[in-house]
């Protein structure tokens, strides 16, 4: 007879990460205050108001992990994806947004 594991579930918190390059034309020189025009050109970038030059995914970072059980995962899968007053039952958010080992071990 086969031992049946037990298994948990595992909350992984990541960040992506992308190189973002933006091309601002400003003046020449420096502003009444001394300071080189080129920082006004951060200010663009800073206020979205950059046309996006180019974009290079560079990676995925983890940056947390921990066990939750099924129930705070499905509260959390709820809460992150405006799930609460919707009619979705668990079997279909489990099969959505859930990995399972018996996805990983096909």
């Amino acid at each position: 007879m086969t031992k049946v594991e037990e298994k948990q579930w595992v909350l992984v918190e990541t960040i992506n990460t992308f190189l973002t390059r933006y091309m601002v034309e400003v003046p020449v020189g420096t502003d009444d205050f001394g300071n080189d025009k080129t920082a006004w050109a951060l200010d663009t970038v800073t206020c979205e108001d950059a046309n996006e030059f180019s974009s290079q995914y560079v990676g995925e970072q983890i940056i947390s992990h921990r066990v939750v059980t099924k129930e705070e995962a499905l509260a959390l899968c709820d809460k992150d994806n405006n799930l609460s007053d919707s009619n979705w039952d668990e079997e279909l958010k489990m099969k959505n947004y859930f990995t399972t080992w018996e996805e990983i071990n096909k």
